[in-house]
């Protein structure tokens, strides 16, 4: 009696359950594999795969974004106007469409859709990631990074070189730039300041290329550079007494090897009160004074006119009544622009150049001034040389991957046909722990000529700064 009584109460229990409709989610629910009873033993439960599905969603939908961004009345809109064009697309496309995609995945959604229309597509990652300094992108399926002072290759790509491109267009647009085919090369920057060099075929046989030289997300001011290790505490006050007294100073290096950081820490000794001019090719430095007037080349447009260079830029930079002019880095004509600016005036100025060696330095200003076409002989540009240049400080990235201050140097003029060079500064290596260099920033023991002229106008510079290590 009791067994048929708790079959009565479980046939009850078994039919009021049945009224009952579960609504499953459609990422939760699996299918009944009829070809197993109900005593088969399942012993792996396989999460339902997105990746293709979130891949194949965002693909389609960034190009119906990009045709609707191509309508006439989105030519011309800012970035704010287009991201909430974007936000409002994703937020309609979420609400009214059934996309195979988890809450995270549409999260993720809004945040590629609004970075592949409007950012760096596949880099935006990278760009947030402080280690990295260098992002090169070889092919459309090729990138590789530099971190912590290595090159490697990473596991991000584009779709095509459609997309490689329309990046790279982007960015150039968005500085006023322009790059096609038939002016297959630019040199951009982004809003965080890093330096961006893209190519196009046919330049580059394989696909388009792009460089992305990263800053930071602020500057590197002068203690940090002492505390990694750039140069010495002796060092940095010698500079910035050489820099308060309006003295010509020339950064040379390599590529690569921290000029930009390294002028941009140098130019914290200018006073406030001075009216500075900086020229670049892509406005990079950041500078602590308010009295500065920036100043950018242009490359020539579609005409083929309209070109305006570094040289025509010193040369307007003279009728600003600068206290200061800063060319970001002298490669051309614009060195005897500058060199005659020196010497008529304009100290204080500062520039960097691309040389090993402050005896390089000197050779590649002779060489750049000849590119003025101006016909000089060697002895006088040589001369000009070594009346307008103060102080010539070398840096380089060790094969450590540590940026070092080399070398400082003094112009003392000249003897014969060759500049006279004298060394104040030096960095001697020791040897190696590990992969590290060890080494020591020394003064060589000689004052310069510039502190013992300094020292008669008043200038307290002590000279303990310059004496060898063995004798402080």
């Amino acid at each position: 009696m009791d067994n048929e009584q708790q079959s009565d109460s479980g046939r009850a229990a078994r039919q009021r359950l049945s009224k009952f409709r579960f609504q499953v989610p459609k990422d939760r629910a699996q299918l009944r594999d009829n070809s197993k009873n109900a005593f088969s033993l399942t012993t792996e439960t396989k999460a339902p795969a997105r990746t293709a599905d979130y891949v194949t969603v965002k693909t389609g939908l960034h190009q119906r974004l990009l045709d609707l961004l191509n309508e006439p009345r989105y030519v011309g809109a800012s970035d704010e106007q287009l991201e909430e064009t974007v936000r409002e697309f994703v937020r309609v496309v979420l609400d009214t469409e059934d996309l195979p995609l988890n809450a995270a995945e549409q999260i993720q959604l809004a945040d590629d859709l609004r970075e592949e229309t409007l950012g760096v597509g596949p880099l935006a990652p990278l760009l947030g990631d402080p280690a990295v300094t260098d992002i090169l992108v070889n092919r459309f399926d090729q990138v590789y990074i530099e971190r912590f002072g290595r090159l490697e290759a990473i596991d991000v790509r584009f779709r095509d070189n459609e997309h490689l491109i329309r990046i790279i267009q982007r960015i150039a647009a968005r500085v006023g730039r322009r790059i096609d085919e038939s002016s297959p090369m630019v040199d951009a920057r982004l809003a965080d300041g890093s330096r961006v060099n893209a190519t196009l075929p046919p330049v580059t046989i394989d696909g388009p290329t792009l460089s992305i030289r990263r800053f930071g997300k602020r500057r590197l001011r002068q203690d940090d550079l002492v505390r990694l290790n750039m140069f010495s505490p002796a060092m940095r006050e010698f500079m910035h007494w050489m820099v308060e007294s309006r003295n010509n100073i020339v950064v040379a290096g390599g590529t690569g090897a921290g000029k930009s950081t390294f002028l941009g820490a140098l130019c914290e000794a200018i006073p406030a009160s001075e009216r500075i001019v900086t020229i670049e090719d892509a406005a990079e430095l950041l500078l602590d004074q308010v009295h500065v007037v920036r100043m950018e080349t242009r490359p020539a447009n579609l005409e083929g006119s309209g070109r305006i260079g570094a040289r025509e830029l010193v040369i307007n930079a003279l009728r600003m009544r600068p206290d200061r002019i800063i060319v970001g880095e002298v490669r051309g004509g614009e060195a005897l622009d500058m060199l005659q600016a020196m010497n008529t005036g304009h100290d204080g100025s500062l520039t960097t150049v691309h040389a090993n060696s402050p005896r390089d330095a000197v050779s590649r200003l002779e060489t750049m001034v000849l590119m003025a076409g101006v016909d000089l002989p060697s002895r006088a540009i040589r001369e000009q040389i070594a009346s307008a240049v103060d102080l010539i400080i070398s840096v380089r990235r060790y094969d450590d991957g540590v940026r070092r201050v080399e070398s400082i140097s003094e112009l003392t003029g000249m003897e014969e046909l060759t500049p006279q060079l004298q060394e104040i500064f030096a960095f001697r290596q020791r040897g190696r722990r590990d992969r590290q260099i060890i080494g020591s920033f020394e003064p060589t023991g000689i004052v310069p000529r510039r502190v013992h002229a300094l020292r008669e106008q008043g200038y307290d510079i002590p000279l303990e700064l310059f004496r060898p290590v063995a004798e402080a």
